[in-house]
């Protein structure tokens, strides 16, 4: 593998000119640190705390407490995109999805004499772990004039086995 800097080749004879490229590698690499800093203080995800709570400002979102360090980032992150998807069916699922909550159901009006209810259908586990999101994520990208069910939906696996007895059937038809 060739190295990232590589010297003219009028220069490329002798230790002193090792020394040389090797200088002009670590030179570069600290220009390039200076430089990436300021565009990773911009992604909330690698912001120092004291910019990642004024992008939370500017996009009206509070910390909850004990809320880990990641999901306020993803939060903040997914601010905007989520605001924009959550009007839809679909939007809503992504909505959990990006926040981490993981895969769930929404089903509207499914019963015909609460036509403005949603179900959104999720384990036991999603709904105990992230209690505080769910509710934040129904006020703020919820539907207005609509009711938020959560319904819980475990799945369980049944074993069935087939065997074979003896027995005799017959079939008698009559006829008049």
């Amino acid at each position: 593998m060739a190295p990232r800097y590589q010297l003219p080749v009028w220069i490329r004879r002798g230790d002193q000119a090792q020394k040389l490229q090797n200088a002009f590698a670590a030179w570069w690499n600290k220009v390039e640190g200076w430089v990436k800093t300021p565009l990773a203080q911009m992604d909330p995800e690698t912001c120092s705390h004291l910019l990642l709570k004024y992008y939370a400002y500017q996009a009206d979102i509070d910390r909850f407490t004990d809320e880990p360090d990641d999901m306020f980032r993803r939060r903040v992150m997914y601010a905007e995109k989520n605001a924009m998807e959550a009007g839809s069916t679909t939007g809503l699922v992504e909505v959990f999805d990006r926040l981490g909550i993981g895969e769930m159901e929404v089903v509207e009006r499914e019963d015909e004499v609460n036509w403005d209810a949603i179900a959104l259908l999720l384990t036991d586990s999603q709904i105990a772990s992230n209690t505080d999101l769910l509710n934040y994520i129904i006020q703020t990208y919820g539907r207005t004039c609509r009711r938020y069910q959560l319904t819980v939906v475990n799945d369980i696996d049944i074993d069935i086995h087939l065997g074979e007895f003896g027995c005799q059937w017959a079939l008698d038809v009559a006829s008049a």
